[in-house]
């Protein structure tokens, strides 16, 4: 039985149920990461006793499973997209934003579905909108390929992000630190294709980055979705 199939127990005496649990638990990962949450915590943080939770969620991994459905709500589109394309950007899009304000979701996307009912709802606006443009099968792998991409650029992101607090170094202090190694090591002539990229490449931001490579998953896609003539 899921977390979601089973009943909340009665609120009384102190005022509690799984949506303020779930409001306390992403309160605190927003702060500190998933590594900050606990029942323990969570508990303190509503002024009750860590046993009473467990009448409402049983194990860590359900308050992260309940979590993520919740921050699924800020995912799913406000109108229904109007062709494939579109579900599939919006999803990516809306995904990077969401972990962008709680970047402890890049660390709990990918991996087995989201069976929340915003999880759902998200899965069901995305498929509805490949509906009847190829065959089962190759809608859900172009699902898959571009889920892919955008978890990969997310988590990349994000984990640059988190480079730069610990650091202390934003990402052209670091290239600014960086640079006497990599002039040494492009200067030996091993590296021939990284000095290229390195002297005549483009620097671009995390998010033109991030558009751009979902512009080429999204056209390798509408090869894959056009159908042959019968």
């Amino acid at each position: 039985m899921t977390v979601w199939d089973r009943p909340e127990p009665s609120t009384q005496p102190v005022p509690l149920d799984r949506e303020r649990i779930v409001a306390a638990a992403i309160s605190l990962a927003d702060e500190g990461g998933l590594e900050a949450v606990s029942l323990r915590k969570v508990a303190a943080r509503l002024d009750a006793g860590p046993m009473r939770l467990y009448r409402y969620i049983s194990t860590k991994e359900e308050l992260f499973d309940l979590m993520v459905d919740e921050v699924q709500a800020e995912i799913l589109p406000e109108e229904r997209p109007g062709d494939w394309r579109e579900a599939l950007r919006v999803l990516a899009e809306r995904t990077r934003r969401a972990a962008l304000r709680h970047e402890w979701l890049a660390d709990l996307l990918g991996g087995r579905p989201a069976l929340g009912p915003n999880g759902l709802a998200v899965t069901e606006s995305t498929l509805a909108a490949l509906d009847d443009r190829a065959d089962v099968d190759t809608v859900m792998r172009a699902v898959e390929t571009v889920s892919a991409y955008f978890i990969g650029a997310i988590r990349r992101e994000i984990a640059n992000l988190r480079a730069e607090r610990a650091t202390g170094l934003s990402k052209r202090d670091w290239q600014r630190a960086s640079g006497p190694h990599v002039t040494r090591m492009l200067a030996t002539g091993r590296f021939p294709a990284l000095a290229k990229a390195v002297h005549e490449g483009t620097d671009v931001d995390a998010e033109a980055s991030f558009t751009t490579g979902l512009d080429w998953v999204l056209d390798a896609v509408a090869a894959k979705l056009t159908r042959p003539p019968a």
